[in-house]
């Protein structure tokens, strides 16, 4: 009998039944994490500049709050702030942080220079920790919580500087994880801070054989990378045949679903796959309960949510934030409406867009799932096509032809007489077959058949669809050349600017 896992999993289910994570009162707890982190930085510069301390006197402070305090994009919070940051304390939020992330997205060589903070480390800890406490809701047997987690990460080896230490989030996460996880984290420390990705991939598959493996957590595209090496390696029919105890699959960072098929390839059976909200700036969601991918999100863990209606009270028609947008906390949000997503956090973000989009699917269960980048919004021509319903078209050409679409991107470009646009996609496919006239069909007709306004495009401005098809290496090796990074490592854009579409076809070209 796996006597720890047994008595693990009774503290998991009796700590989720008396004392559940989840707030019983959401809009309450939601001004109680505002007051606190308004409270707590309102001797830094930033508190003092926005009078942090009046807006706690005032009746409605989620209302104060959002008039005294303008919303900010990581530029404008990094030209006014964050550089500061870097060489004072007490900028915009208490002492200085001791580690930055670097983040350059999917636009750009350049990375961002996140700050994060003690607090913040221990607010996504705690988030954590919530998302293991529901692991109650889910059938699983109690020698799993004995095996092996294989978390697979940017490289734990961080940068020193001046002061700090900087490198990509989930690195600083693992270099700072709780010590009781030591002992099952794999592929362990040592090999997590080999800098080279390749090299550090093959250390894993030379290792699988050591482990015991019951739960995988990383970005889909690298964890397809990493399986596929540890089979090939090892020469196996699937993944299952190293690692039988394998049950958990926690996702994030990018949308699964166009994933899925290259990822449940590499399995015997399915296993449970729970999606997460994590980025550079915190960790906001997760998948909380079975039958669903939709995240609970996390309001009652040390962070305050505001949200933009994605529609015409909030953005103009190419999707730049208008000067005054409607704006709406916790309490006004409405179910399946897209929202641009503001945070304040104990990293010294206040009212920041980070740049995604999300919908609730169930207020009441608090849940979640995100729509796509607000840059992501095909939209030049009224066509309103957001990365989940692209995600989902491309996901109905892999059905339909029984494809394997690893990576895409779209894009609205102009017709000769710059008059009109077509709409050119390009697909990165891990088997050939897939002929690009049907697939420009089916992707036309599914985007018709579910979205009015690309339906009403198409008889206007939006004269035509273009698909090419190629190998999805191809695609990361543009991103290889553009960002001197593996292109595995990074997020591929699921929309370009037809000026980034003309160099991506002249590369493959």
């Amino acid at each position: 009998m796996a006597f720890y896992g047994q008595l693990i999993k009774t503290i998991l289910e009796a700590k989720h039944a008396l004392l559940p994570h989840e707030p019983s009162d959401p809009t309450a707890a939601q001004e109680d994490q505002l007051r606190d982190l308004l409270d707590t930085a309102k001797d830094t510069a930033f508190g003092k500049y926005y009078n942090f301390a009046g807006l706690l006197e005032k009746e409605d402070v989620r209302k104060a709050y959002r008039k005294a305090v303008p919303i900010f994009d990581y530029h404008k919070m990094n030209a006014s702030w964050w550089k500061q940051q870097r060489r004072n304390p007490d900028i915009t939020w208490p002492g200085s942080p001791d580690f930055f992330a670097l983040s350059s997205g999917t636009t750009g060589k350049k990375s961002k220079r996140i700050p994060v903070t003690d607090e913040m480390l221990a607010c996504t800890q705690r988030v954590g920790r919530a998302q293991a406490e529901c692991l109650a809701n889910f059938e699983l047997p109690a020698d799993l919580f004995e095996k092996d987690i294989l978390m697979l990460t940017s490289s734990a080896d961080l940068d020193e500087k001046d002061g700090w230490q900087e490198g990509e989030i989930s690195g600083i996460n693992v270099s700072n994880m709780p010590d009781f996880m030591e002992a099952v984290y794999k592929p362990g420390i040592e090999i997590a801070q080999i800098d080279n990705w390749d090299e550090r991939v093959q250390r894993i598959a030379e290792e699988a054989p050591n482990w015991d493996v019951g739960a995988l957590a990383g970005i889909p595209s690298w964890i397809v990378m990493m399986l596929r090496k540890v089979i090939e390696v090892n020469k196996l029919n699937n993944i299952h045949e190293i690692w039988p105890s394998l049950q958990i699959y926690t996702t994030g960072g990018v949308a699964f679903e166009p994933y899925r098929k290259s990822f449940e390839a590499l399995l015997d059976h399915p296993i449970i796959i729970m999606d997460t909200y994590l980025a550079s700036e915190g960790f906001f969601a997760f998948n909380a309960r079975p039958g669903t991918m939709a995240m609970e999100l996390a309001l009652d863990h040390g962070m305050y949510f505001e949200f933009i209606p994605h529609d015409e009270t909030g953005f103009d028609a190419t999707g730049q934030l208008l000067d005054k947008p409607k704006v709406v906390d916790y309490r006004d949000v409405e179910e399946n409406k897209d929202y641009a997503l503001l945070i304040s956090t104990p990293a010294g973000a206040w009212r920041y867009m980070i740049g995604d989009t999300i919908k609730f699917t169930n207020k009441e269960k608090m849940e979640i799932v995100i729509t796509g980048r607000t840059k992501y919004w095909l939209n030049v021509v009224g066509s309103q096509l957001s990365e989940e319903k692209l995600n989902a078209a491309v996901a109905a050409l892999n059905e339909q032809t029984d494809s394997e679409i690893k990576e895409f991107t779209v894009g609205a470009v102009p017709t000769e007489d710059g008059n009109d646009y077509y709409h050119q996609w390009i697909l990165g496919v891990n088997k050939e077959g897939l002929a690009a006239d049907r697939a420009r069909d089916i992707l036309d007709e599914h985007l018709q058949s579910v979205n009015k306004n690309y339906k009403v495009a198409r008889e206007k401005a939006l004269k035509g669809v273009r698909v090419k098809v190629t190998a999805a290496n191809k695609l990361y090796d543009f991103l290889e050349q553009k960002k001197n990074k593996k292109g595995g490592q990074i997020k591929f854009p699921k929309v370009m600017t037809a000026d980034d579409l003309e160099q991506l076809l002249d590369f493959l070209d």
